[in-house]
């Protein structure tokens, strides 16, 4: 080459350097509504900014000490995590050994041999030894030149799956993190059920007091007597069948904490959990925040990469090889210059016939690229669903209860109106059970509604990818 043409040509190859055959990236469109159609009052929807941030401890907004301790305790034990946790660092690790194609690969040999020669090898000369000494050590190094970007595009799509697997780790911390939730709601749901049960026990268990002593002073008749033990025993039935509830809740957590069922109890407690005031304004971090999306979009980031891996396919690829080091037959050093070697020169590939498999390679990248961003779409539709079908629940529900209240204290008023009846002898007694029952269901029913309200506002916090800033 005439000298004046190697800047030119060093120039040249510095730019090929920086050549991608990556198609230009774009995250995918998706026509989004301009508000939350179930939003309790409008907010208009916007991208999330880099500055809307939160803090991971959603459920704190429940000002609950013990589910605030199980929630640790998850983060440190729970098995399912662990693995999420393990494949994230797996994938991190597989990140960087594509890195490595970056850089020259250096490798250092040494081989002390001793061998025999074949007295029929070819040109063996009549002096050389059958038996002899043959050292070797040397090092060599290859590096070859990222023209076309087919090794960057492979480190870009490695490190956006490193990304999408700590994505995946969070999606499965704040799943798990939802399960626990949603189980400790139901527990003190079921706890609060359990009150409401003991109570009516006690009023049924005076009730037939009452009425066996009317019944012994031949005030009333067995028919009574026999319904007021049929009350007690239904009540009891739903009692125990509560208390088998809470023992399979209280073990579902107990395995979520990562201890073994047998091992693991809560005592029950009689604080009600507040339900957190959904903001008139709910934040606009959906996108940006939630782990799922955010790992589909890095999927489809990776796929597009993929896309300029097998385009460079088609083109040459060019490395340098160079090999140095010293030989000797068993004597002499081998740095000396009479026993070194070394060897310095370009090597090219270039694909001439393959039947079809860079074609169908390109094709293929092509095709994952789609359907990762349908992938992606999927998700988007599906958060923007999970957050309005927890804002309808919350609404509507809010009315129920509105209307359980008012059923549970026209039950109780009308229950304690038919035992004064039934004690002055205006009514049967078949009044009373049928008042104390509805007054019962009315309680359940309410505190039901009220246990559901909280589920409902956990799957709104996990919707919106873990909550909303307090005062916000």
């Amino acid at each position: 080459m005439h000298p004046r043409l190697k800047p030119l040509a060093a120039v040249m190859l510095l730019a090929l350097q920086g050549c991608s055959m990556a198609p230009t990236y774009k995250v995918p469109t998706l026509d989004l509504p301009a508000n939350y159609r179930e939003q309790i009052s409008d907010g208009p929807w916007h991208s999330a900014q880099p500055s809307d941030l939160l803090a991971p401890e959603w459920w704190q907004l429940y000002h609950d000490s013990r589910l605030n301790d199980l929630q640790q305790q998850l983060l440190k034990a729970n098995p399912d995590l662990a693995a999420a946790l393990a494949h994230f660092d797996a994938s991190q690790a597989y990140a960087s050994q594509l890195q490595a194609g970056l850089f020259p690969q250096i490798t250092a040999s040494a081989q002390p041999l001793r061998q025999r020669q074949s007295d029929s090898r070819p040109l063996r000369g009549t002096t050389q030894p059958s038996v002899y000494d043959s050292n070797s050590a040397g090092f060599s190094l290859s590096y070859e030149l990222d023209l076309w970007g087919r090794i960057r595009n492979q480190v870009a799509a490695g490190d956006a799956q490193a990304q999408a697997c700590g994505d995946d780790l969070a999606v499965a911390r704040l799943s798990l993190q939802r399960q626990l939730a949603t189980l400790y709601v139901q527990l003190n749901g079921l706890d609060a059920q359990s009150r409401i049960l003991t109570g009516s026990l006690e009023d049924f268990k005076q009730a037939l007091q009452l009425t066996r002593s009317r019944y012994e002073g031949q005030i009333a008749s067995e028919l009574d007597l026999t319904r007021a033990q049929n009350q007690l025993a239904q009540a009891k039935a739903q009692w125990d069948e509560v208390r088998g509830q809470r023992r399979l809740t209280e073990h579902a957590i107990g395995e979520l904490v990562g201890v073994a069922a047998g091992d693991f109890s809560l005592p029950p407690d009689k604080h009600l959990i507040a339900l957190p005031v959904v903001p008139s304004q709910l934040p606009s971090q959906l996108l940006q925040r939630r782990p799922d999306i955010a790992a589909a979009e890095r999927r489809v980031f990776a796929a597009n990469a993929t896309i300029g891996v097998a385009k460079a396919a088609w083109y040459p690829d060019f490395s340098l090889t160079g090999v140095v080091g010293g030989q000797t037959q068993g004597v002499g050093n081998l740095l000396s210059a009479g026993n070194r070697y070394w060897a310095l020169g370009p090597l090219m590939n270039l694909p001439i016939f393959d039947g079809g498999r860079l074609s169908a390679n390109e094709r293929q990248a092509k095709a994952e690229f789609e359907e990762a961003s349908a992938q992606y779409r999927s998700q988007v539709l599906k958060a923007v669903r999970e957050v309005e079908d927890n804002l309808a629940q919350l609404r509507d529900l809010q009315q129920q209860a509105q209307d359980e209240q008012a059923a549970a204290d026209a039950a109780q008023h009308t229950e304690a109106l038919a035992m004064n009846s039934y004690q002055a002898g205006a009514v049967s007694y078949l009044d009373v059970v049928t008042a104390q029952t509805a007054a019962l269901q009315a309680q359940r029913t309410l505190q039901a509604v009220q246990t559901r309200q909280l589920q409902a506002s956990v799957g709104l916090l996990t919707a919106l990818g873990g909550g909303w800033q307090p005062g916000a």
